[in-house]
């Protein structure tokens, strides 16, 4: 379990310099030609934001300054946001409509439902003002449902003046369900025609919608879907994600490896949003097995996380680890860290809610 004020972000902190996050890193030194992600970031900003109000302090409030300076500064004239920057503090060009639009906004509804100074809440705002047209135009479904994340942290955090930001997350949520609809199949309870990557922010998303707008059908949906991803990627009691390399098609055989920490925190943020809605103990199991993959409770008995680092490798090859340590898997690991304490806590106030062990 971390300790109480939060991970170490020891990793986190070599990995960041005055302009923002570095995406990769050869072994654990930050490889500066590979430049910054607006997603990256936008993770980075959204864990730094939820250490700060546990444990309020200059040393994370720098840290959410450079995340969140970037991010304004990554804003494009005609809406919505850069992705990847180059070193030099170039603007590559790239799909600005795609994963990291919600990423960021995501992030942003941290920032807004949080206590941080007033300034930073306003131009959280702002900024979720000015991408709304971006947002409602989105196609990728995990856009879409990583903004049905952010309206629902808004909602739960009482934040008020948001109803533009809810008509598109509402709608997100519709288009989710359709996409659920037309793709599902006999022994295949999905949203497309294979599993690919970040799977469980599908689910997720339909749970938080069951939550804010519980007259809707969504919650069938979140709840087949989930158990369909859970039995997917679970193999004699481990946490055995998709690979990468060549992903699981409808009607084939899943792909073993290359398995992304990325999977592992999105299967425990979905387990732990179903485990809050529905206090169920399959979904804590799950919880269970996703954190523990990050420490070698996985296909090949490997630890990935350095606990005193606060830094974890890039996947699990069929030959062994990835030894790279980049931003996405070290946010990945940190940000599992942090609901690893978050569930704790839950089962701390209600100890008799369930009886399987994290």
């Amino acid at each position: 379990m971390p300790p109480p004020d939060g991970p170490d972000l020891r990793h986190l902190d070599r990995m960041t310099d005055h302009t923002g996050l570095i995406q990769h890193a050869i072994y654990g030194v930050p490889r500066r030609e590979s430049g910054y992600t607006i997603d990256d970031n936008a993770r980075a900003l959204g864990l730094c934001t939820r250490l700060w109000g546990r444990a309020p302090g200059g040393r994370m409030l720098e840290r959410v300054t450079t995340y969140l300076s970037l991010l304004e500064y990554a804003r494009r004239p005609g809406g919505g946001f850069h992705n990847l920057m180059n070193y030099q503090r170039q603007w590559l060009v790239a799909d600005a409509t795609g994963d990291c639009q919600g990423q960021a906004v995501r992030a942003l509804a941290e920032v807004l439902g949080s206590s941080l100074p007033d300034g930073f809440r306003r131009l959280a705002r702002e900024m979720i003002e000015r991408v709304l047209p971006t947002l409602a135009g989105l196609r990728s479904i995990r856009a879409q449902a990583y903004v049905i994340l952010a309206w629902g942290h808004l909602k739960a955090a009482g934040v008020t003046n948001t109803s533009e930001l809810e008509n598109v997350a509402w709608s997100a949520a519709q288009r989710l369900a359709e996409c659920y609809q037309r793709s599902q199949r006999p022994g295949w309870a999905w949203f497309e025609s294979r599993l690919t990557y970040a799977n469980a922010v599908l689910p997720h998303a339909l749970f938080i919608a069951a939550r804010c707008w519980p007259a809707a059908e969504f919650l069938d949906v979140a709840e087949a879907s989930f158990a369909f991803l859970d039995r997917a990627t679970t193999t004699r009691d481990l946490f055995w994600p998709v690979g990468n390399r060549g992903w699981y098609p409808h009607g084939e055989e899943k792909a073993q490896y290359d398995q992304q920490p990325l999977e592992a925190l999105t299967m425990a943020d979905a387990s732990a949003a179903a485990f809050g809605l529905l206090r169920g103990s399959e979904h804590l199991s799950a919880f269970r097995r996703a954190t523990a993959w990050f420490h070698g409770q996985n296909s090949l008995g490997l630890a990935l996380a350095d606990p005193q680092a606060g830094s974890c490798c890039d996947g699990l090859q069929i030959d062994g680890l990835n030894q790279n340590q980049g931003a996405e898997s070290t946010l990945a690991y940190l940000c599992s860290q942090l609901l690893v304490a978050e569930v704790h806590a839950t089962l701390a106030r209600e100890p008799g809610a369930v009886a399987a062990p994290v």
